[in-house]
């Protein structure tokens, strides 16, 4: 029977210690080729929290399937910080393009409840307001009423 280990860790960083090697470790895998593994993998998502998935057979193979990391870490990589705002609404940690809310949007769209790309959006947008960041120079609330209010249409085309 197979084992299955869901974890999120560090992109390109992630270590033999926790929370991989305590999981990985009763298997009885090489957890050290595991770890090299997953760097490989999300070496691109590098500073990102990643969800990983490690599924180990009955003689020791192991796969790993790479997740897309939270909403709030791309929008914050685009964003160009590090940390979201210490009062979301009140201070601005920084500000998002449009585009790089609908690309964020269709990276994450498999895994959202949206039915199109402008609901996508407007659920990137969501997680601006949490973060403090505005997008275009406008509060991500305004944003969602333009764009409810169909001004980038243009833009949301699928």
């Amino acid at each position: 029977m197979a084992e299955t280990v869901e974890v999120l860790v560090p992109g390109g960083k992630a270590t033999a210690g926790p929370p991989l090697g305590p999981a990985l470790g009763p298997l009885g895998i090489n957890v050290k080729a595991v770890v090299d593994d997953i760097n490989k993998k999300t070496a691109e998502f590098n500073g990102m929290q990643v969800p990983v998935t490690v599924t180990v057979d009955d003689k020791k193979n192991f796969t790993i399937e790479v997740g897309i990391p939270p909403t709030t870490a791309l929008v914050m990589k685009e964003a160009g910080i590090t940390k979201g705002s210490t009062e979301p609404g009140a201070l601005v940690a920084g500000d998002l393009p449009l585009e790089a809310a609908v690309r964020i949007a269709r990276m994450k769209f498999d895994g959202m409840l949206s039915y199109d790309l402008k609901s996508a959006v407007k659920e990137v947008l969501g997680t601006c307001v949490s973060v403090g960041v505005t997008v275009e120079g406008k509060k991500p609330r305004e944003m969602i009423q333009a764009v409810n209010d169909g001004e980038y249409d243009g833009v949301l085309v699928a």
